[in-house]
């Protein structure tokens, strides 16, 4: 890959990581699942809010994953 190529895929993972995290930021009505982890998203009481959530959260892990391999 060229590195402009690389440059632009990190720009780009980096949007889709803010994404997921105001996402599961606005399911969960708060920013403490940062520092609480996955078990925060799963006390969440409203199925469609918590679906919400842990359907971010995976996108946020697949996201830094490919933004760790990257460098």
């Amino acid at each position: 890959m060229a590195i402009a190529q690389i440059k632009n895929l990190q720009r780009r993972l980096g949007l889709l990581e803010q994404e997921a995290v105001d996402e599961v930021s606005r399911a969960c009505g708060h920013d403490l699942w940062q520092s609480i982890g996955p078990d925060a998203l799963d006390s969440l009481e409203d199925p469609d809010r918590r679906a919400r959530a842990n359907y971010y959260y995976g996108q946020l892990q697949v996201v830094r994953e490919l933004k760790d391999c990257l460098g």
